[in-house]
């Protein structure tokens, strides 16, 4: 098992009650495994003990990403929340440690200049 920081960097923010998180692949072949392995519903289980929602995902080609949807993740809009991380700015990163099944010859195709 791989963690996905090895493949993808991330960023994240908050979207009134819920959030939405970028994956930036380091590498096309990167991108096309995310593509494969990064489904919403593989977010979503991730997420779920966070109280999140129907995950939508959306592909961005031309930058190697995907774009997470997360709609209540943050248990109310940032004014509001309870959480440590009203604004989802460390959603991204506890995104990054979700573990994927990936081989060691795709994990060296795909992985940034650190992996």
């Amino acid at each position: 098992m791989t963690p996905l920081r090895e493949i993808a960097h991330a960023r994240s923010g908050d979207k009134g009650s819920g959030a939405n998180v970028g994956v930036i692949a380091y590498t096309p072949a990167g991108y096309e495994l995310l593509r494969r392995l990064l489904t919403p519903a593989v977010v979503e289980t991730y997420f779920k003990p966070m109280g999140v929602g129907v995950v939508r995902r959306y592909e961005m080609a031309n930058l190697g990403a995907l774009n997470f949807i997360l709609p209540g993740v943050l248990g109310g809009a940032s004014g509001r929340s309870l959480r440590i991380d009203a604004q989802g700015k460390a959603l991204g990163q506890a995104l990054l440690e979700l573990e994927l099944d990936v081989s060691a010859d795709e994990l060296k195709r795909c992985a940034g200049s650190g992996g």
